[in-house]
C-alpha cells in the first residue's frame, strides 16, 4: 500500500512525457526498489504485464487510480488556514487525483468571508451546517495543537471518514475513522537519528528503520527501507 502511491506518481511523469510501455526493472530503479517487488506488489492488481514488452504505462496508471480510489469523488475540508492550509489548498498536487477541497473554516475574524481558489473560508462554528450539503469524506487538520482534539471531535460528528492531522498533536478518534500523522518534527528527528549514527560509525540503514508516521517520504525513503 505504501509502495502504490509512488508507483503511481512515476508512471504519471512517464505517460505525461509519452512513454507507452515501461518494464519493471525500470519502474523498480525509479521507485528504489527491486524489480521482483515491483511484479509482486503489481501482480495484487490483476496480470497485465507482458513478458519481454513490459506494462502498458497509461494502463497501469488507470489500475492503480482505480486501487487507490483516485477514480472518485473525495471533498476535503480544511480547518486552519493560516501558512500550511493555504498552501495546501492552492497545491494542485493536493487538490488533484479525485481530491476536491469543498470546504475552508478558521476563526480568524480577517480571513472568514475571503476565498482561497474560489472557494470562501467560514469560520469554524458553522462547521456542521455548511457541510451538511457536502459532507467531507477527509478532514485536514492545520491548526495550533491545542485546537486539533476539538477540530477532530467536530468533523466525526459530521461524518467524516477520514483525518490527515498536521497539528503536533496525539489525537483520538472512534474505531471505523481513519486518522493519518503528518509531523514534520517527528520526520526531522529520524533524519537526526540516522545522521547522528552514521556519524558515530554506524550504518544507518542496518535494519533500524522507524516507521513512517504518517504519508510523509518518496521513493528514497523506500529505497532505504528495502535494503
Amino acid at each position: 500500500m505504501a509502495r502504490l502511491p509512488i508507483y503511481q506518481r512515476l508512471l504519471l511523469e512517464l505517460v505525461r512525457s509519452g512513454t507507452r510501455t515501461v518494464s519493471s526493472e525500470q519502474l523498480a530503479q525509479m521507485a528504489g526498489v527491486n524489480a521482483s517487488k515491483v511484479r509482486k506488489d503489481l501482480s495484487f492488481l490483476g496480470s497485465f504485464g507482458t513478458r519481454g514488452s513490459g506494462y502498458d504505462a497509461e494502463y497501469l496508471l488507470t489500475q492503480i487510480d482505480r486501487e487507490l480510489g483516485l477514480d472518485g469523488d473525495w471533498p476535503v475540508a480544511i480547518v486552519g488556514i493560516g501558512n500550511l492550509g493555504r498552501a495546501l489548498a492552492n497545491a494542485p498536487g493536493f487538490t488533484s487525483r479525485g481530491f476536491r477541497v469543498s470546504a475552508l473554516f478558521d476563526v480568524e475574524p480577517s480571513l472568514v468571508g475571503t476565498r482561497v481558489r474560489g472557494v470562501p473560508i467560514c469560520h469554524l462554528d458553522e462547521f456542521e451546517a455548511a457541510v451538511a450539503a457536502d459532507p467531507p469524506a477527509i478532514g485536514v487538520i492545520a491548526t495550533p495543537p491545542a485546537d486539533a482534539q476539538h477540530v477532530a471531535d467536530r468533523m466525526v460528528r459530521a461524518g467524516t471518514r477520514a483525518i490527515l492531522n498536521f497539528a503536533s498533536r496525539v489525537l483520538t478518534v472512534p474505531a471505523g475513522v481513519l486518522l493519518r500523522n503528518v509531523d514534520l518534527s517527528i520526520e526531522l528527528q529520524v533524519i537526526s537519528f540516522h545522521l547522528s549514527h552514521h556519524e558515530e560509525g554506524g550504518d544507518a540503514g542496518g535494519g533500524l528503520v522507524p516507521p513512517t508516521v504518517g504519508p510523509v517520504g518518496g521513493p528514497y525513503g523506500l529505497a532505504r527501507a528495502e535494503q
